[in-house]
């Protein structure tokens, strides 16, 4: 009895010793996490590029033993949103990819379920908006774009994504900025960048919004011509001004966040927070990030939840400006 108490002292005090000097392997410990994440939208797309990211670094890094990516798209994310609520109530492994186009699509497909339902986990990227012309448009600048909003803000024809969506939202913006008549915005939304890239060439449409990397090959081929990113400071190694450098007071970010099921334990939302933060503040996430030329926006649980708050009253504000919400 003594040998058997003597070997678990000995156990204990080199357990301490190990966590004292920090050679314990707790911080790259393999966790027991078995997750599943929604992607409220088709292969390809933004927020699935998000899930499939994340699903790659949480289990490089050790974040999540297993993770699985489902596409539901459909409406904006709205129909993913749904089907999401009613399967992932009090569940701690399941988890949802969303942003600021979601906030909007709640608000203009009148969806009977919205974001007062979901468990706000952490705001991962932000991408930065550009506008941009053809490259054989008068408009040299956003301000003769203002301009030409202010004379007359219907003949401006916008083309981005969906109605409603980042890309709608700050078409709006801007429209309001330069002294237009924001409820005659005349934006045509399409299901890709490669629709809307055609519209501008073609000559149909005055100006185009999208992520930048969306239009950044055009844009260095001299067929489209940038005038702003809608973000509050310039993109390293981009030689495009910002919105506010040249008079509208408007910034905007394309953001990604992921959220988990309602009703979830504290233990749960704890659990997949620490998960979720282990994985964005990785060598790895950084990587990828660098790679798909998205922004650190990374914000915790309930920063992310007062942010998000705030975002769903401005788009509410901005959508009833340009007659989407009444």
């Amino acid at each position: 009895m003594k040998a058997i108490s003597l070997h678990r002292r000995s156990l204990t005090l080199t357990v301490a010793a190990a966590l004292s000097f920090g050679a314990w392997p707790l911080a790259n410990a393999q966790s027991t996490l078995e997750l599943k994440i929604t992607a409220p939208a088709g292969a390809g797309g933004g927020w699935d590029g998000a899930s499939r990211a994340l699903q790659q670094v949480m289990t490089a890094t050790g974040a999540a033993k297993s993770v699985q990516v489902v596409n539901v798209p459909g409406a904006g994310g709205t129909v993913g949103l749904a089907q999401f609520v009613n399967t992932a109530k009090g569940d701690g492994s399941q988890l949802l990819t969303m942003g600021i186009t979601m906030v909007g699509a709640i608000l203009t497909n009148k969806s009977p379920v919205d974001l007062s339902t979901v468990t706000p986990i952490a705001r991962l990227t932000g991408d930065a908006l550009v506008i941009v012309v053809p490259a054989n448009s008068p408009h040299k600048t956003v301000k003769d774009l203002a301009a030409a909003l202010k004379a007359d803000t219907s003949k401006v024809v916008w083309a981005g994504g969906s109605a409603g969506g980042a890309d709608h939202i700050l078409a709006g913006l801007v429209a309001k900025a330069a002294g237009g008549d924001a409820a005659k915005l005349n934006y045509v939304p399409f299901s890709g960048g490669g629709e809307a890239l055609a519209e501008m060439l073609g000559g149909r449409v005055t100006a185009g919004v999208s992520g930048y990397n969306e239009f950044e090959s055009m844009i260095k081929a001299g067929k489209l011509r940038a005038l702003a990113l809608s973000s509050g400071e310039r993109m390293a190694g981009v030689d495009v001004p910002t919105i506010k450098e040249q008079g509208l007071d408007v910034e905007l970010m394309n953001w990604r966040g992921i959220v988990a099921g309602p009703g979830i334990s504290a233990a749960q939302k704890a659990a997949l927070s620490a998960a979720v933060e282990r994985a964005v503040k990785s060598p790895e996430w950084a990587a990828v990030r660098k790679q798909r030329g998205w922004e650190d926006a990374y914000q915790n649980a309930d920063t992310f939840a007062t942010q998000l708050k705030r975002e769903q009253t401005s788009v509410k504000e901005v959508l009833t400006t340009i007659g989407l919400v009444k």
